[in-house]
């Protein structure tokens, strides 16, 4: 409920601080008083857009901030989804600032307007007599079927159950498409996984292969110099293992003389064991080189298949030609297991597309038990609203595919008077006739569910006698569950609040102003009086004000 209302700098209003009970709140005042002043900072904290043509003094920042007691709302959910904190005292202020902008808060986090839109629609309802054209929108008609036929957690399961429904179909979409991009792919996959495989690839064996190649186009080369070289170190003559082994014999005479020549004798001893080693591996060399075209023929081929490959591929190296080898396995493979997941996401799909079925039927059946019970109390409500032969039909049909909140195709049949002809709400009922339907169809919403505070705006409007009297009494019994406001013209149903407030126009420093003032006891019988007889009050419009009042 709303507890407390500030607003500051807002049209014609300066500062205006009310404070607000429980039960049924009266709202009255002459026309033109700025009683669409009140509601429009109300939208503000219901999210509507700001404009900086409804601030009072452009140079102050507008403020209106708006206290709820939300404790038997069942709000922490959506305090979850919106990751704001969670206060059985909620507090929303939106701010106009004087640049134009505006910033709106909630528990003094602040947040974006269409939080702010979830948040309103579950605290207050402004209802206008051009607000009743939601009587003709399919969700509002299922929610007030649902509602009366406790609907809400198969709804929940339904829902959960469809969110689960679609993301399989889409990701069984997403399959069949890989299976036809996949299938025109395939063979061209395996052609070149083909390729891969048969070149027998292995890391490393490129550079391997190089080396391999250019022994053998080179070999007679190579042996030549090989040849020449051992030449070099065992010629008899010019050899240099031969003179170096006379240096040995000539510094093993000295090597007694003292440490300096022993050193140079050991450097030189094993200088001629590293030499007599290196020819030994200069022979081991030329003696393992042969020519051999066959194997020089079979290195080239590989190398240019290799080369080939990186080239196609656009790779420098036979490892990265292994990872597209394995790719391409993988999505061959892929491809052919893709007609197993598709059948097993097929059967998933049957399994959810069955529970939901049942969990519709059950919506559909529930629906259709609470349906006769809604006419008949709807019939008997607008009986007493002077609409005694209206008649309802509400018609279920069903449906090949899952809708939001079921398997229902949903029709409001409607006629206001006896004889006529059943039709569509919408076209059906006149602007009057549906200000009083809304008004029976809240009136039976808030037996059923907990209701947002409510705010009639002049939903009286072409009422008057023993109607309007009528009309009061069902919103004076729907405010002992909820906390209710109407803004009206008429006495009977301003005398049946449990609280009265009067809007009105004052100069203040020759500026004209808009206040809200709680009426006492006896201001209230003055109002009324005026409502019933015009700003000169009688003693009779008295006495008839404290008749309507007891």
């Amino acid at each position: 409920m709303l507890t407390h209302l500030t607003i500051k700098n807002y049209a014609l209003i300066d500062e205006l601080q009310v404070s607000f009970n429980n039960g049924l709140t009266i709202i009255t005042g002459e026309t033109g008083a700025g009683k669409s002043i009140l509601l429009g900072g109300l939208s503000l904290i219901l999210g509507k857009r700001a404009d900086i043509s409804s601030v009072k003094d452009a140079s102050k920042k507008c403020i209106v901030e708006a206290t709820f007691d939300i404790a038997k709302y069942n709000l922490k959910p959506l305090f979850s989804v919106e990751d704001l904190d969670y206060e059985s005292l909620t507090i929303i202020r939106r701010e106009i600032l004087p640049s134009g902008k505006s910033r709106a808060f909630i528990n003094d986090t602040p947040v974006n307007l269409d939080s702010l839109q979830a948040l309103g629609l579950r605290l207050l309802d402004i209802h206008s007599q051009h607000q009743t054209l939601q009587l003709t929108n399919d969700d509002f008609q299922f929610q007030i079927i649902d509602a009366l036929a406790e609907n809400l957690k198969l709804l929940n399961d339904y829902s959960e159950g469809l969110k689960d429904y679609k993301h399989l179909k889409f990701q069984l979409e997403t399959l069949q498409q890989q299976k036809t991009d996949a299938i025109k792919e395939l063979d061209y996959n395996v052609f070149l996984l083909k390729e891969l495989d048969d070149a027998n690839l292995i890391s490393g064996e490129l550079e391997a292969l190089e080396g391999e190649y250019e022994t053998l186009n080179n070999v007679e080369e190579i042996k030549e110099k090989l040849s020449h070289a051992n030449q070099l170190l065992h010629h008899d003559d010019i050899g240099i293992v031969t003179h170096l082994s006379e240096v040995k014999n000539q510094l093993a005479k000295l090597a007694s003389y003292g440490k300096q020549y022993d050193g140079i004798y050991q450097r030189v001893t094993s200088s001629l064991i590293e030499l007599d080693d290196i020819c030994s591996e200069i022979e081991d060399l030329e003696n393992q080189l042969n020519a051999d075209p066959n194997r020089l023929e079979a290195v080239n081929t590989k190398l240019q298949v290799l080369h080939n490959l990186m080239q196609k591929h656009t790779v420098a190296s036979v490892v990265e030609l292994i990872e597209i080898k394995e790719n391409l396995s993988s999505k061959v493979l892929v491809t052919e297991n893709l007609d197993a997941t598709i059948l097993e996401k097929e059967e998933d799909i049957l399994k959810v597309e069955k529970q939901l079925k049942i969990v519709a039927q059950k919506i559909h059946s529930n629906r259709q038990e609470i349906i006769p019970e809604l006419i008949d109390q709807l019939e008997i409500i607008l009986g007493t609203l002077g609409m005694p032969n209206a008649k309802f039909k509400i018609e279920l049909q069903p449906s090949e595919v899952f809708l939001s909140n079921g398997t229902d195709v949903l029709q409001f049949l409607f006629s206001a008077n006896k004889g006529g002809q059943l039709n569509d709400l919408k076209k059906a009922a006149s602007g009057g006739e549906l200000s009083r339907l809304m008004l029976a169809i809240k009136s039976v919403l808030s037996k059923y569910t907990q209701l947002p505070t409510i705010m009639f705006d002049e939903i009286d409007t072409g009422v008057s006698g023993e109607i309007s009297n009528k009309m009061a009494n069902i919103m004076q019994d729907m405010s002992k569950k909820m906390q209710v406001f109407t803004i009206t013209h008429l006495p009977q149903i301003a005398a049946k609040g449990d609280s009265h407030f009067k809007v009105y126009k004052e100069d203040v420093n020759e500026i004209t102003q808009t206040q809200l003032k709680k009426l006492a006891p006896d201001e209230r019988i003055v109002e009324i009086a005026q409502m019933l007889g015009g700003a000169n009050v009688s003693n009779s419009a008295i006495e008839h004000a404290k008749q309507l009042l007891n």
